[in-house]
């Protein structure tokens, strides 16, 4: 707030904030004594919220830790063991369970072949 001006060349975004403290300072005080000041704290703390956010800070961690409060007192309904969730439940299946082959499971030229298309082996004459 040094400047007055915002990162892209206009007004920083508290710049109305400190407007309104100038503005109760004017109104509130005189040359001869600033006795009134106190009148400006609600704006001034304003002010140094848009600067600082301390207060959303704040209020985000209190429902942060209310959330996690939250979840670590409701368990989870048939929720996975940790060997579950590394195995995904693979390896404690029997291979034809499984069924997981090379073969099946890289694709060929010819799954993806328009119909009629000849293989390059057949131009070239192998088969």
């Amino acid at each position: 707030m040094a400047s007055g001006f915002g990162l892209s060349g206009g007004p920083s975004r508290c710049f109305p904030f400190w407007q309104e403290v100038l503005a109760c300072y004017v109104v509130n005080t005189d040359a001869d004594s600033d006795s009134g000041k106190h009148k400006c704290r609600p704006v001034l703390d304003d002010y140094y919220e848009c600067l600082h956010h301390k207060k959303e800070a704040a209020k985000v961690s209190a429902l942060q830790a209310a959330y996690r409060r939250r979840e670590a007192q409701t368990p989870r309904d048939q929720a996975p063991s940790a060997g579950e969730i590394r195995s995904l439940g693979l390896l404690d299946r029997k291979a034809e369970e499984v069924d997981i082959s090379a073969a099946s499971t890289i694709p060929r030229y010819s799954d993806n072949a328009p119909k009629g298309a000849s293989t390059i082996a057949e131009k070239v004459g192998l088969k």
